[in-house]
């Protein structure tokens, strides 16, 4: 299982939210390169990147700040959503890519992408009271998220992010049970977002790695030092790279 260190991008800074609400940002670091550096120099191996701005506009906003990251491995979400803006990424350098509002609005551009690019594609899915939220989480859809993910089983995505709306940072825990069971159900590797708020719910999406758990995004326990990052590295192996 892989950990992934979140910089999330508002205004250039690297913030954290609560459930997704701009208007709860703590500004953590004013230099997102830094933070990505501290994170590397730390042990991991990848770092998921959000421009929180181009979420809601619909278009990168915080383009400078992702291209002044240049350490460890990048997968990168937040207003990616036509062909353009995906072969802008990765032809600059960004290792995946993340769909979200694409993948419920456009899925024919994810599945294409995901073939024209193979393991470099992500679909983003977001889910408040397990339906799909659009548009930097604005909208909720009538679409569950199992229904969403199955529709891209056979499209060769390399995973899916999934993020519990309700438990994103608001450190209230991971409810592993229901991740594991969104896996089996997905068919798909998976990587667990919202809730973290320490060692122990690393350990217990640990035990569902088998039903498709691949990975863990780590925010505000990080930052705030609940979470001891040399420590769930070793309990997840290390640095692991995929």
């Amino acid at each position: 299982m892989i950990l992934y260190p979140a910089i999330d991008l508002k205004d250039g800074h690297c913030v954290r939210l609560v459930r997704g609400e701009m208007a709860s940002a703590t500004v953590f670091n004013t230099d997102p390169a830094a933070q990505a550096r501290h994170f590397a120099e730390t042990g991991f191996s990848w770092l998921h990147v959000v421009d929180l701005d181009g979420a809601f506009a619909g278009k990168s906003v915080n383009g400078e700040a992702v291209r002044a990251i240049r350490h460890a491995k990048i997968q990168l979400g937040g207003g990616i959503r036509d062909r353009g803006a995906i072969d802008n990424w990765l032809a600059l350098g960004i290792d995946r890519v993340v769909l979200g509002t694409a993948a419920l609005r456009d899925p024919k551009l994810v599945r294409e992408a995901a073939h024209d690019y193979p393991g470099r594609i992500i679909v983003g899915i977001d889910a408040r009271d397990g339906h799909v939220a659009v548009e930097g989480w604005a909208e909720t859809s009538d679409i569950g998220a199992i229904t969403l993910a199955r529709r891209f089983a056979d499209a060769g995505v390399a995973a899916i992010v999934y993020t519990d709306i309700g438990r994103d940072g608001a450190l209230t825990g991971v409810d592993a049970a229901a991740i594991g069971g969104f896996a089996r159900f997905a068919g798909l590797p998976v990587i667990a977002s919202g809730g973290v708020a320490g060692i122990a719910d690393i350990a217990a999406l640990r035990r569902h790695e088998r039903d498709g758990v691949a990975g863990v995004i780590c925010g505000r326990a990080l930052y705030d030092g609940r979470l001891d990052a040399r420590a769930a590295l070793q309990l997840v192996g290390g640095a692991a790279r995929c």
